[in-house]
């Protein structure tokens, strides 16, 4: 196995000496993604839409299951699959930008997946808007050597097509749904109405061709529809579909309520992380209640909660009252352009503290990463550019953490280090909370987009891994940096072995 990025900075993808062969495996022409240009921007205003004038996606939602199960899926929407006792899966989340990150993934996933029993994608499938004709580049040609189911969860982006894609992709090929009626006139529907992006007439015209990437009976899997659960051994998984705002339907939470009763283990599998960014993210359920709090119910018996929809690793070991210690995970880090995690403050959320807290790419690295886009698209390298062992060592003394990768004892924090920090918006200080900072966060808000200083290693993507007992769940997360040692021996940035009992 690889040095981590907890080992060595050559275990996080700096200085690699050799790029991975993953480019064999990606098409001659590749569309990368820019969200600074206007037309991607306006394909993918629902999200916008909705938040202006009411989110439809719940309606939609019930309008799909109900097509489903006239179909003859399963009313209870449970997968059932005849797994031993011992088992194993893969978890991976936002995966589908279609480019050099997304591919540099594959070798460690299928290296690493290949005496798994099937594999769950977790949130955003298809970039930028979920379209049906993408899913050739982006979802078949990438994954056409794991031979083994895939379940999916959508994320946000696959609803900016009203889910059509999806629904035709892991839903025995759903037909689309019927128009509706009119909404009434000048009522905010309406207004929603006009502006609203559906698919193109034509959408998924080569979607039958696309399909045979991935044909082999033993690939062979059908949803009942976008939210799920899967009984596999002695544990059950459920995927739940948070639509374009991040929350549940008033359906869908009572189904959710129903699948969650018993004594079986369960795992969730959301597109919204129930914690993130040292904070509690609950997602409210339509007409009251949370999902966390079925989470967090002893009668219903979790370990844990992983989700996608933020681009890295994060862990919080959530100890309850009653004395058990719940998983919360994100696994976002599948493809996509790269969420900062230097920008996470010191935790403290739920008795959770910065020595429980784990996260990929480390906080240093993160902050290294940034300030090399930064000085690049600003042509201002020699001020923003840090070494990772100038990054490591501001952000251990921003926040007052102990580095999990100590720099050399000779490297200095100088003024200009400090600044670029702040710059970059390492931590939080209530005392400086007004300063300026530079956009990393949030996609929409970014001056530069993330996805674009992304076509060279290292990476940071990463995907789990969880083997199933009787008695446990082992869950491990694995980095792909883009290195080739590190496609071949898949480095193990975390690890956790979680109680059944």
């Amino acid at each position: 196995m690889s040095d981590s990025s907890r080992d060595t900075a050559e275990g996080a993808g700096w200085n690699s000496t050799e790029r991975g062969a993953y480019q064999q495996l990606m098409p001659q022409r590749v569309e990368k993604i820019s969200w600074l240009n206007p037309k991607t921007l306006w394909a993918a205003r629902n999200g916008v839409l909705a938040s202006w004038f009411g989110d439809p996606t719940g309606r939609i939602r019930g309008r799909w299951v109900a097509q489903r199960e006239a179909g003859g899926a399963p009313a209870d929407k449970v997968i059932r699959r005849e797994e031993p006792d011992r088992f194993s899966f893969l978890v991976i989340g936002d995966t589908g930008e279609g480019d050099d990150p997304q591919y540099a993934v594959v070798p460690g996933f299928l290296k690493t997946g290949q005496d798994t029993s099937f594999a769950v994608l977790a949130s955003d499938v298809i970039y930028p808007v979920g379209s049906a004709d993408d899913y050739d580049t982006k979802f078949f040609r990438p994954y056409q050597d794991y031979q083994a189911p895939i379940y999916a969860i959508p994320g946000n982006h696959d609803w900016y097509e009203d889910l059509g894609g999806f629904m035709r992709v892991f839903c025995d090929d759903a037909p689309p749904l019927p128009p509706e009626p009119r909404p009434r006139p000048l009522s905010r529907a309406w207004l929603r109405s006009l502006l609203w992006h559906k698919a193109r007439p034509d959408d998924g015209q080569h979607l039958a061709e696309a399909r045979k990437l991935r044909s082999s009976p033993a690939q062979h899997a059908v949803q009942p529809g976008p939210y799920w659960a899967i009984d596999a051994g002695p544990v059950r998984i459920i995927g739940i579909d948070t639509g374009l705002l991040g929350t549940l339907d008033a359906e869908q939470g009572a189904w959710l309520r129903e699948v969650s009763q018993g004594p079986r283990p369960k795992i969730l599998v959301t597109g919204s992380p129930l914690y993130v960014d040292g904070r509690h993210e609950p997602c409210a359920i339509e007409g009251g209640g949370t999902v966390d709090d079925i989470v967090r119910d002893p009668a219903h018996h979790y370990v844990a909660a992983i989700g996608g929809d933020i681009h890295n690793y994060q862990r919080y070991p959530v100890r309850l009252d009653d004395g058990r210690t719940l998983q919360y995970v994100v696994a976002g880090g599948g493809g996509a352009f790269m969420h900062a995690t230097h920008t996470i403050p010191r935790v403290s959320v739920a008795d959770v503290t910065e020595q429980d807290f784990r996260c990929y790419p480390l906080r240093g690295d993160s902050l290294a990463f940034y300030s090399r886009l930064y000085g690049h698209r600003l042509r201002m390298r020699r001020f923003f550019t840090l070494t990772e062992a100038e990054a490591t060592a501001v952000i251990a003394e921003r926040l007052g953490i102990q580095p999990a990768r100590s720099p050399a004892a000779s490297t200095r924090v100088t003024r200009r280090v400090r600044l670029v920090a702040g710059l970059l918006g390492t931590g939080r200080r209530p005392d400086k909370a007004k300063r300026f900072r530079l956009p990393v966060r949030k996609i929409y808000t970014s001056l530069f987009s993330p996805s674009s200083a992304t076509y060279s290693p290292p990476f940071f993507k990463c995907f789990l891994r969880l083997d199933v007992s009787p008695d446990s769940v082992r869950l491990r997360c694995y980095a792909a940096t883009g290195d080739r040692a590190q496609e071949i021996s898949p480095p193990v940035e975390d690890e956790v072995t979680i109680p059944l009992s």
